[in-house]
């Protein structure tokens, strides 16, 4: 088969290896594609794998060989599933495989809004502790987690892992998703009794027409002024001028994000200059093991598929 691989560069920068895909066919590696050179770059392919270039309706019917399209994320809005589906073409994405890293990131973003660790570091560097009079001093309030509300929105697999984090930590966990279930230790409750009653607010459900800026200026003013807002599910979830503007306004106390609406973000950008706004470039799902089994399960998939049994395979709504 030859299978060619549109954008590999940020799943695999070099430090993992395509064997697993090599194994299946002959293997082109391109690190990015510009849109334009889409379907020069996988004219003659019988498999694509994307991550986030795009294949539209246009680039689908040019590709008169392609059977398979790989998706090396979870998300497959980058693909028309339309076009794919009339010419018979098999969509697989790749689920699960960044759960415990996100999550690992959203306690990351927690608990350096709670204790502002490298900026105390910075200021220790910079020679404030040597000239305190004081064994101790911050610069900044310090929060417990135990005993406090962690709100979460949407419950799949990152979702609940996050609740069981936050859990361990003696957290109080709220939950509002589409899907309620009976999950010892959460309580179940409305969209906006989430954004009234949590001391920490989690984003974790997808990006629809029904969820876009689902975080917007009223329900930033109904939360808690102490409050923080973590979102490692999608940038578009979030108005982020309304964002921007609670967290100048004090509103709410801090946000982490690891998302943003356009990505990269431009510059400037309204969240930039905003105090206890901390953002990472989308690299929540990226550590070396989410990586590697992102490779090894996306080889899965086209293997099941040359087996005549596809996987993760993914349809129009």
């Amino acid at each position: 088969m030859n299978i060619v691989v549109l954008d590999g560069y940020t799943a695999n920068p070099g430090d993992l290896s395509w064997q697993p895909l090599r194994e299946l066919g002959t293997l082109t590696v391109y690190d990015r594609t510009p849109d334009e050179q889409v379907i020069d770059r996988a004219q003659g392919a019988e498999a694509v794998l994307t991550n986030k270039t795009p294949l539209d309706r246009e680039c689908i019917y040019a590709l008169k060989n392609l059977k398979y399209i790989g998706v090396l994320a979870t998300g497959v809005n980058v693909l028309d599933l339309s076009a794919a589906a009339e010419r018979g073409i098999v969509v697989s994405n790749v689920r699960d495989y960044s759960t415990d890293s996100v999550a690992q990131m959203v306690f990351a973003h927690i608990l350096n809004l709670c204790h502002h660790v490298a900026e105390h570091s910075e200021s220790v560097h910079q020679g404030k502790w040597a000239r305190s009079t004081d064994f101790s001093y911050w610069d900044f309030p310090l929060t417990e987690l135990a005993g406090l509300t962690l709100g979460i929105i949407g419950f799949g697999a990152i979702g609940s892992a996050v609740a069981r984090i936050g859990q361990s930590f003696g957290m109080h966990v709220i939950c509002h998703t589409r899907t309620p279930d009976d999950e010892p230790g959460v309580n179940f409750v409305r969209l906006d009794d989430v954004f009234r009653q949590a001391d920490v607010l989690s984003l974790h459900c997808p990006l629809t027409p029904q969820t876009a800026c689902m975080v917007n200026t009223e329900r930033l003013r109904s939360m808690k002024r102490s409050a923080f807002l973590i979102n490692t599910a999608r940038g578009g979830l979030v108005d982020e001028e309304a964002l921007a503007y609670a967290l100048r306004e004090g509103e709410i106390a801090g946000a982490g994000i690891d998302v943003m609406r356009e990505e990269p973000p431009p510059s400037p950008h309204p969240l930039y200059q905003t105090p206890n706004c901390y953002i990472t470039p989308h690299n929540a799902w990226a550590t070396r093991t989410s990586r590697e089994r992102l490779l090894q399960k996306a080889a899965d998939n086209l293997r099941a598929f040359l087996n005549g049994q596809p996987q993760s395979t993914v349809v129009p709504e």
